[in-house]
């Protein structure tokens, strides 16, 4: 009996404490996490930086209106924008509210209220980023969705090119669909999007929320397309498990977010910027990303190696530290399986196991793991 809404489909699994790359449950067993909260802890858990700086600003301040200024939500919109296309940052607490900002300021300073997404998108569970996100198992069962919205393939640019108008205030868009399946978008078709939105003064909008903050070796995913988005979205890692959502975009799109028109009333909270402060002065230096691109390099390849040939496993893709393992069948037992061996992963969609290791793990780390992924495929494999 539990008091809580089953919105989750919990594993067995009640987490005491963690550490590094290392959680422990309740029974004292432990398990190499591979999941890293969903994309959030990329500093892996307790990193000695975040806490000392959420140990300082505890003893100083921890909430203030935003009608007073705060000096550290300067430090991290400083960084945010020094690292990214943007020159302006709206704080919020957590990706969705991320996307409505975007939503919301795509509307008002457009004038215009159509927005294209894509299909296997996701952006979030309020309303407005319910309904940018391009899965009908999310929209299911809350009724007529936000108008203006409408969903096109993914990679397809000749149908972007039929959606998106003079009447389009924004395209929204995954450069790598993580929830939606591990998609990698062309390099091609993300310049397209980005030519198609020019041509019909619509933003071009990427949300970073999962694909930010390193987490494929560049600050930004979409640093690796030669683009220069006009808003960028950004949260889970941002602050390395303090709850914080930001929105990043141009300074010509300053005016339409002037006083009154959006808030959030602990957005740019002081002790979630003390723990972004410390995330961002670690990640975003040039060799601590230079070792992301290198573990990740090397990930693919020992799993290449060691899985690549199994009838199981239909293609192995990622960027970075974010890696796809599709799969011929459902993934969740496997997802079970492995957690009983001690490694946490995810899925995403139910045929592709979803890897997204802290970046700080290390390599010892990275052939436990692979090796207790092949030994749980394997003998699915055998059992096929």
């Amino acid at each position: 009996m539990t008091a809580l809404f089953p919105t989750y489909k919990r594993f067995d699994l009640s987490v005491e404490r963690a550490s590094g790359t290392m959680v422990e449950d309740t029974q004292g067993k432990t398990y190499i996490d591979f999941g890293a909260g969903i994309g959030v802890c990329n500093l892996g858990h307790r990193h000695p930086d975040v806490q000392q700086a959420l140990e300082h600003q505890l003893n100083h301040y921890w909430h203030v209106s935003n009608l007073y200024h705060n000096p550290i939500q300067e430090q991290v919109a400083d960084a945010l924008t020094q690292h990214s296309s943007g020159d302006q940052v709206f704080f919020c607490n957590s990706g969705t509210e991320a996307n409505e900002a975007a939503i919301k300021l795509a509307r008002k300073a457009t004038g215009k209220s159509t927005i294209v997404s894509f299909a296997k998108s996701f952006h979030g569970r309020t309303f407005g980023s319910m309904a940018a996100t391009g899965q009908d198992k999310i929209h299911s069962g809350f009724g007529p969705m936000l108008e203006g919205f409408s969903y096109v393939p993914f990679n397809d640019i000749d149908v972007v090119k039929q959606a998106v108008d003079h009447e389009t205030a924004a395209v929204m868009m995954e450069v790598i669909q993580g929830e939606g399946g591990l998609h990698f978008a062309d390099s091609e078709f993300v310049k397209e999007v980005e030519r198609v939105c020019r041509e019909h003064d619509a933003l071009l909008m990427i949300d970073e929320v999962q694909t930010g903050i390193g987490r494929t070796g560049k600050a930004f995913a979409y640093q690796h397309y030669g683009i220069s988005p006009d808003v960028i979205t950004s949260a889970k890692a941002l602050a390395n498990g303090v709850p914080v959502g930001a929105m990043i975009a141009k300074h010509s799109l300053k005016d339409a977010f002037g006083p009154g028109s959006h808030a959030a009333t602990f957005g740019g909270n002081p002790l979630a910027m003390a723990a972004a402060d410390a995330v961002l002065k670690h990640v975003f230096q040039e060799d601590f990303l230079q070792e992301v691109t290198e573990k990740g390099v090397y990930l693919l390849e020992r799993l290449n190696e060691s899985i690549g040939e199994l009838p199981i496993v239909t293609s192995i893709r990622g960027k970075g530290l974010m890696i796809g393992i599709e799969c011929n069948q459902d993934v969740s037992s496997i997802v079970g399986l492995l957690m009983d061996k001690g490694l946490l992963v995810l899925s995403a969609g139910p045929n592709i196991i979803r890897l997204l290791p802290p970046l700080i793990v290390d390599y010892q780390e990275i052939d436990t793991a692979v090796q207790l992924i092949e030994d749980v495929l394997t003998a699915e494999a055998v059992g096929q």
